[in-house]
């Protein structure tokens, strides 16, 4: 008796192949709309957009453009005036705030590019309400008078604080080494790192 000639694709290998092709179809559907969703903020287009950024531990709604950058969203946006404008060119480091833990010039990020980020500003150390709830970075910044004008004293708290975190007891080169980004006109150096070193050995409030 003949067989019919080998045509290739069989019953069963066509409907075998059929539901292989819906899962990869369904998987690559999946993976797509997933994608859609976490699609990254340098994708959007020109006009605002409505974007979340988590601050202090806060989610917060702000509409920015794409080329809104995170110190004047924070400032002009949230009211989070902090962070000071000076250089607007990360050359002196008043606007820094922590962004994953990592001492950031917002003035040259993006607004958009923070999103997914944990944020921290100079205003999350501090409670109106409670002076005593206060960082102890912030009571020994006080304590050694390494405040002058101010101006560049939110960014130097946050630099300050980056280095504490990240060293414990960070040695006075170390100190040198993480501020080198900050800039202070009334040269108030050695009592920030004063105020540093005292924060690192538990020190807090008044002498």
């Amino acid at each position: 008796m003949s067989h019919p000639p080998d045509r290739g694709v069989s019953r069963r290998s066509f409907l075998k192949g059929s539901a292989i092709a819906g899962i990869a179809t369904t998987g690559l559907t999946a993976a797509a709309e997933a994608a859609e969703l976490h699609r990254p903020p340098s994708e959007l287009g020109p006009g605002e957009h409505e974007i979340t950024l988590s601050i202090n531990g806060k989610a917060r709604l702000v509409k920015v453009e794409t080329r809104t950058t995170l110190l004047d969203a924070l400032r002009d946006r949230l009211d989070l005036t902090g962070a000071k404008k000076i250089c607007d060119r990360g050359a002196c480091g008043g606007c820094t705030v922590l962004v994953d833990d990592l001492p950031v010039n917002s003035c040259l990020m993006l607004a958009v590019d923070a999103v997914g980020c944990e944020l921290r500003t100079v205003e999350g150390l501090a409670d109106p309400a409670d002076p005593k709830a206060t960082h102890p970075l912030v009571q020994n910044f006080v304590a050694c008078d390494a405040l002058q004008c101010g101006f560049c004293t939110p960014g130097m708290v946050m630099s300050s604080l980056s280095c504490l975190e990240r060293r414990g007891t960070p040695t006075e080169a170390q100190m040198r080494h993480d501020l080198s980004g900050n800039l202070c006109r009334c040269g108030t150096y050695g009592r920030v790192m004063e105020a540093i070193e005292r924060t690192a050995k538990g020190e807090g409030g008044g002498r």
